[in-house]
């Protein structure tokens, strides 16, 4: 029963984490509705670092080249390259928000922000924010061509996915869409934006939580991981494929429906 919780775990982190519908809320909601605990934000964090090796993993190739292209030592060609400096700058917000509710308002995610109610609002605020995105015009903006306020507008929306609900992939993807990028490389950013912040976020948790991770049992923890390892890797890569040619419909139908349930079972 135990490797069967983690499983589940593992499999709602990985298709949820980069499909816009909330990983987070997700974790909870279904946890309920199975009868099993919910994982709650240490867990949870932890488990995230299946995603981000899944990121690692599929954008292999992007980091090659930054290998291949350096003739000096790999950290001083990253310093100096211009998408790892835009993935800093919209590091920053979420790094300066979730730090300040974590040493500030410890309690604030537990008590008030993982409640079903809160949740609920958020996927419907979601649903709304996604449709004005998905019916904008189409844009132009790239990696190649974007600005550094463009990443930064960008950061300052995914720090407001610190909230359970909110979907980080949901609202990065839906202010690039606002702001002008291109479709898939609005998608593609959102991901590459999402390693610092997933991995910032898992550490953080297990530092601050190091007691409570003896309570966890290893061997299934270790298949939670390698569940939302594969999972990721297939929400990856549907997305970037689904969301290029057909947008961003499907997931605000299914926002608007999540909500409702989740009302009708408070």
């Amino acid at each position: 029963m135990e490797y069967l919780k983690f499983i589940l775990y593992g499999l709602i982190q990985g298709l949820t984490e980069f499909i816009p519908i909330s990983s987070t809320a997700h974790l909870k909601v279904i946890s309920h509705f199975f009868g099993i605990d919910d994982p709650g934000p240490s867990l949870s964090a932890i488990i995230q670092f299946g995603s981000v090796l899944a990121l690692i993993w599929y954008f292999r190739s992007d980091f090659f080249k930054f290998r291949n292209q350096s003739s000096k030592k790999i950290f001083d060609y990253l310093i100096h390259q211009r998408l790892f400096r835009s993935i800093l700058i919209g590091t920053i917000p979420i790094i300066i928000l979730g730090g300040s509710i974590k040493l500030f308002f410890p309690y604030f995610f537990d008590n008030v922000l993982r409640s079903n109610l809160s949740i609920a609002l958020f996927s419907f605020l979601m649903a709304i924010f996604m449709y004005i995105a998905d019916s904008s015009k189409k844009g132009s903006i790239n990696l190649k061509n974007h600005r550094y306020k463009d990443s930064l507008l960008i950061g300052l929306s995914q720090a407001f996915a610190i909230f359970p609900g909110i979907s980080r992939s949901g609202v990065t993807i839906s202010t690039a869409l606002i702001s002008g990028w291109e479709r898939s490389q609005a998608a593609k950013f959102s991901f590459l934006l999402g390693m610092p912040a997933i991995s910032i976020a898992a550490i953080v948790e297990f530092i601050s939580s190091f007691n409570e991770f003896s309570s966890f049992s290893f061997f299934p923890l270790i298949v939670g991981l390698i569940t939302t390892f594969a999972s990721s890797l297939l929400a990856i890569d549907f997305l970037l494929k689904y969301f290029s040619s057909k947008g961003l419909k499907i997931f605000i139908i299914y926002r608007v429906i999540f909500g409702f349930v989740i009302l009708f079972n408070l």
